[in-house]
């Protein structure tokens, strides 16, 4: 039988969901785990790729097993959440038909970057510290370039690997929020919300960081289809830490959840 789970996971001390040669990953925590729990060989296979220290509060990935886990779906997340590390959660399985897939039946992604503007050691973790005065006005209307379908080369990671660039932007828009997304109040909080069917490496990190310079008053909003045109890595900002980044959502086109 064929399952998707739900989780969610602090990124911190991963080097990304993707198992990786001599580096800790999600992936290959929730691997052992679910195969140490059925007592069978489990192969594991994600949404996508997250970078290093990025978060998920609602991962989504499959696996095929022999065992029937529908009957105690809820005993089976306790005990499988036994086994997991601390900073990967388990809160769902579900049985999908035999040919989905969490990565390829995906219709959209989205993500969530947080940085707050006045120095909290207790969010320092979960949220980027940015000191400076930003104009939100002039982010969104930078952000709104963004929206539609175009080639993100300029915001991607040099040699990552992917086929293509195009990606269609659905909503990109920044929030004034009174907590970060564990609900830990500080002052000057914002949100940048993105979703896309696909997104490329650093593409969402690279995109907050000239977002900023907008904010800033280094460039015009209208500078970003500039920096789309160009099709170049250093046409666009520096990217910016990955604490502040959460995936946040991923649609299907059937219920999963």
């Amino acid at each position: 039988m064929r399952y998707f789970i739900r989780l969610s996971f602090l990124g911190t001390r991963y080097s990304g969901w993707q198992i990786q040669q001599n580096a800790p990953s999600v992936q290959a925590q929730v691997t052992r785990a679910l195969s140490l729990l059925l007592r069978e060989s489990i192969s594991v296979v994600g949404a996508g790729r997250t970078d290093s220290g990025v978060h998920a509060l609602n991962y989504v990935a499959h696996f095929d097993a022999k065992s029937d886990i529908t009957k105690n779906a809820t005993e089976w997340c306790y005990k499988l959440n036994a086994i997991l590390p601390s900073d990967i959660s388990v809160s769902a399985v579900t049985p999908v038909p035999e040919g989905a897939h969490a990565r390829f039946d995906a219709l959209s992604r989205t993500y969530l970057y947080c940085i707050h503007g006045y120095k909290n050691p207790f969010i320092e973790p979960f949220s980027t510290f940015c000191p400076l005065a930003l104009d939100i006005d002039e982010m969104n209307s930078a952000a709104s370039l963004l929206l539609g379908t175009h080639d993100f080369s300029s915001f991607s990671k040099l040699h990552g690997g992917s086929k293509t660039n195009i990606c269609t932007v659905h909503q990109a828009f920044w929030s004034k929020q009174e907590s970060c997304v564990h609900n830990m109040a500080t002052e000057g909080h914002l949100v940048f919300t993105i979703s896309a069917n696909r997104f490329l490496r650093n593409m969402v990190r690279a995109i907050v960081g000239t977002l900023i310079e907008a904010g800033r008053g280094k460039i015009p909003p209208k500078e970003i289809c500039r920096i789309l045109e160009k099709k170049e890595r250093n046409a666009a900002g520096a990217s910016v830490p990955a604490q502040g980044l959460y995936l946040y959502k991923i649609a299907y086109p059937y219920t999963v959840y």
